[in-house]
């Protein structure tokens, strides 16, 4: 009876809701990165290293949020809505992150 009550006492997404942040980081942060690798290519030189290493691994895991979206509505209990705000915040670059903590302050990530 203890080992069922100490299963309910666990948030049911919580090892979802930390891989979800993670994911949802990553992406804000190779957003910046490819961001940042296009101001030197197409503004300050003509230098394309940037936008040739953080392309591949912005795209990658641009895809990789995409997919634990959603691996994470259910077990997350997201709505529709929740889930396609949540695909919307990956065009705009950093809206990842800003999702990310807007469903952190309404209780949306268990």
């Amino acid at each position: 009876m203890t080992e069922t009550l100490a299963a309910v006492d666990v948030p049911a997404g919580s090892k979802q809701a930390r891989w979800f942040r993670v994911v949802a980081i990553a992406e804000a942060i190779s957003w910046t990165g490819l961001l940042i690798g296009m101001l030197f290519k197409y503004v300050l030189s003509d230098n394309e290293i940037g936008v040739q290493i953080f392309g591949p691994i912005h795209g990658g895991i641009f895809v990789a949020y995409v997919l634990t979206v959603a691996v994470v509505r259910k077990p997350l209990r997201w709505t529709w809505t929740t889930t396609l705000l949540a695909l919307a915040a990956s065009i705009p670059p950093l809206f990842t992150w800003f999702f990310e903590l807007w469903a952190a302050r309404t209780n949306r990530l268990g």
